[in-house]
C-alpha cells in the first residue's frame, strides 16, 4: 500500500516509488530558449509579458510629486519626494541632481536591492550597501553631471509595512502579483522622470544590483524609453535555477505565475535589444548559476548580431560571489559614459 501511494504521489511529480526526489518534475518541463520570437514581435511579447504582472493599476492614472525636503550634499542637491505613482500607497523617493544644471540632462533610475534589509530601501542609494562599491550610486551618477531617482519599493524603506510574505499572499488572493506591482510603479517613475524640466527623456539609463538588477532588466524590457540597462549579479537563468534547486536563493517576490509558459530569461532579455545591456555576475554566485549564464549570453550575442547590435550587450564574469568589483564598477562607468 505504500508503495502504491508513492507511485500515485510520482505521477504527481512529487516523489519516487524509490523515495528519491524527482528533481525537476513537478517543476514543469524545460522551455527551449526561442528569443529570436521575443525580439521579432517585440510589441506583441512586452504586452504579454506584463500581462502576465498581474491586475495592475491603470496606466495612464494620473500621477504626482510632493516634495518634502531639499538638502544640498558634497557635490549634488538631494531631493526627498512623495510621488502618488498606483492609487494605493505614497511611493517615498530620492531625486539626485548635480549642484548647478543646464539643460536637460541624462538620468538614472537606480533600482535598490534586497538582501533582508527591509527597511534600507532607497537609502541603498546615497548610503550604500556591503556587496557594493564606493561611493555611492548617487555621488557616482550626480559626478557624470547627471541626475538619479531611487524608489521605495513595495515593503522596503518608509514602505515597510507589511512583510514581503504576507504582501504577496495579499495580493495573490486579490489577483495580483507581488512582482507586477513592483514593476508598475518603476513604470511610473520613468512617467515621472520624463516631466522632470533637468531630464532629457531620450537619455534614460536603469541599474541596480541583486533585486535591484533584476528590476532593472525587467523595466528595460517592458519599456521602451530606457534606453541602458545594467544588471549587477541577477541575470539568474530561470531552468537552470530550478535544475540546480536553487529556487529558496531567490525571495518570494521574484515569482511571477505563468511566466515560464511563455518566457525565458534569455525571451524577455532580448525585449531590450537592440538597446545598450551590460550585465556583470560572479561566478561563484549561486544566484546566477554560471551555467545559465551561458545560456542567456549565447542567445543573446545572436539576438544582438542578428540586429547589428553586436557592441551593445556585453556580459562580465568576475571569480566572485555577490558583490559589485572595483573592476566592475569602472565598466559599468564607461559602459554608462559610451551609450547613455
Amino acid at each position: 500500500m505504500e508503495c502504491s501511494r508513492r507511485e500515485a504521489l510520482s505521477l504527481l511529480g512529487m516523489i519516487s516509488c524509490g523515495g528519491s526526489a524527482m528533481a525537476g518534475s513537478i517543476l514543469g518541463p524545460d522551455m527551449s530558449a526561442s528569443p529570436g520570437r521575443s525580439y521579432r514581435d517585440s510589441n506583441e511579447r512586452r504586452e504579454l509579458l506584463y500581462r502576465l504582472l498581474g491586475d495592475l493599476p491603470d496606466r495612464e492614472r494620473p500621477i504626482s510629486a510632493r516634495k518634502v525636503s531639499e538638502e544640498e550634499r558634497e557635490g549634488y542637491v538631494l531631493e526627498k519626494l512623495e510621488l502618488d505613482l498606483n492609487g494605493f500607497e505614497p511611493v517615498p523617493a530620492f531625486f539626485a541632481k548635480p549642484k548647478h544644471v543646464s539643460g536637460r540632462v541624462p538620468v538614472v533610475l537606480f533600482n535598490h536591492s534586497h538582501g533582508g534589509g527591509y527597511d534600507i530601501g532607497k537609502k541603498e542609494f546615497i548610503e550604500g550597501r556591503s556587496y557594493l562599491e564606493n561611493p555611492p550610486y548617487a555621488e557616482v551618477v550626480t559626478g557624470l553631471g547627471w541626475a538619479g531617482l531611487c524608489i521605495d519599493t513595495w515593503v522596503f524603506g518608509e514602505r515597510n509595512h507589511a512583510t514581503e510574505l504576507d504582501t504577496f499572499k495579499a495580493m495573490l488572493w486579490q489577483g495580483r502579483v507581488l512582482w507586477g506591482m513592483m514593476m508598475y510603479d518603476s513604470i511610473r517613475a520613468v512617467d515621472y522622470l520624463t516631466s522632470r524640466p533637468e531630464v532629457d527623456p531620450g537619455r534614460i539609463a536603469t541599474l541596480g544590483i541583486s533585486m535591484g538588477s533584476t528590476m532593472a532588466w525587467w523595466l528595460a524590457a517592458l519599456d521602451e524609453r530606457v534606453k541602458v540597462a545594467v544588471d549587477i549579479c541577477c541575470l539568474t537563468e530561470f531552468h537552470t535555477l530550478l535544475r540546480k534547486n536553487g529556487l529558496a536563493k531567490h525571495g518570494v517576490y521574484y515569482y511571477v505565475p505563468s511566466l515560464l509558459k511563455h518566457f525565458t530569461t534569455a525571451d524577455i532579455n532580448a525585449l531590450i535589444a537592440p538597446r545598450a545591456h551590460l550585465a556583470l555576475a560572479g561566478l561563484q554566485d549561486g544566484l546566477t548559476p554560471p551555467e545559465g549564464l551561458d545560456i542567456v549570453d549565447a542567445e543573446l550575442k545572436k539576438v544582438y548580431a542578428e540586429l547589428g547590435a553586436s557592441d551593445n550587450w556585453r556580459l562580465i564574469r568576475y571569480d566572485t560571489g555577490h558583490c559589485e568589483t572595483p573592476d566592475g564598477r569602472q565598466e559599468i562607468l564607461a559602459f554608462l559614459k559610451a551609450h547613455v
